[in-house]
């Protein structure tokens, strides 16, 4: 099992009378969650709302919470990571410091990191609904996921195999050979891989999202 797999399991549960019960210092502290959801629509293709959310931490909803890694969409959850080559993002501090090393160490080695997305909230997965709006958080809503380079490795549609079929949804055009286009067996998506995260560019089915690393799935 990839380190940081083994880690956020031996982090994120403990066992209260045999049932597996979400552990957190701020739930023990009631500290209050607060984040800013956005909404993606499906028709126009861009976000059409975003609202403010705050409660306390034991009134989490189980959308919330992701129960495999312990990461929730607080952003009290979330911290920063500076990049010599990058803007500051921010992921799930379950993750941070060994995603922070890993692409410090890539940037040593001379790897092109020229921008990184992780922590946002938006609802741009799952079902559509009357009004096309997605239904269900993505996977950087928890801090689990991280855009990477998406100026040149962009999200495509109709694109079961890449071709000239595929359709640009976001991002920029993915060609390899231009520095900074993450590849199957480049040393990006080879970093991100030993530590479980998966990688967009081989999703099974009719989209390939070439910037997108997820640890919790696509």
């Amino acid at each position: 099992m990839p380190r940081i797999a083994t880690r956020i399991i031996l982090l994120a549960f403990i066992v209260v009378s045999g049932a597996p019960v979400f552990f957190s210092e701020a739930i023990a502290s009631e500290k209050t969650c607060s984040y800013e959801v956005a909404v993606w629509n499906v028709p126009a293709r861009k976000v059409m709302e975003v609202r403010r959310v705050s409660h306390p931490y034991s009134e989490l909803a189980e959308e919330e919470l992701d129960h495999e890694t312990g990461c929730t969409v607080c952003s009290e959850d979330q911290v920063t990571i500076s990049l010599p080559s990058s803007a500051d993002f921010r992921i799930c501090r379950k993750i941070a410091p060994e995603i922070s090393d890993i692409l410090r160490r890539l940037i040593e080695d001379g790897v092109p990191i020229l921008s990184i997305r992780g922590y946002q909230v938006v609802r741009s997965r799952g079902g559509i609904d009357d009004n096309g709006n997605r239904k269900m958080l993505s996977n950087h809503s928890f801090g689990t996921a991280l855009d990477i380079n998406r100026e040149r490795n962009g999200l495509y549609d109709n694109c079961i195999m890449f071709g000239p079929e595929c359709r640009l949804v976001l991002g920029g055009h993915w060609r390899p050979g231009v520095p900074g286009t993450l590849l199957k067996n480049g040393p990006v998506v080879r970093a991100m891989k030993a530590i479980g995260f998966r990688w967009g560019g081989e999703i099974k089915g009719r989209q390939k999202d070439f910037m997108h690393f997820s640890l919790t799935g696509y």
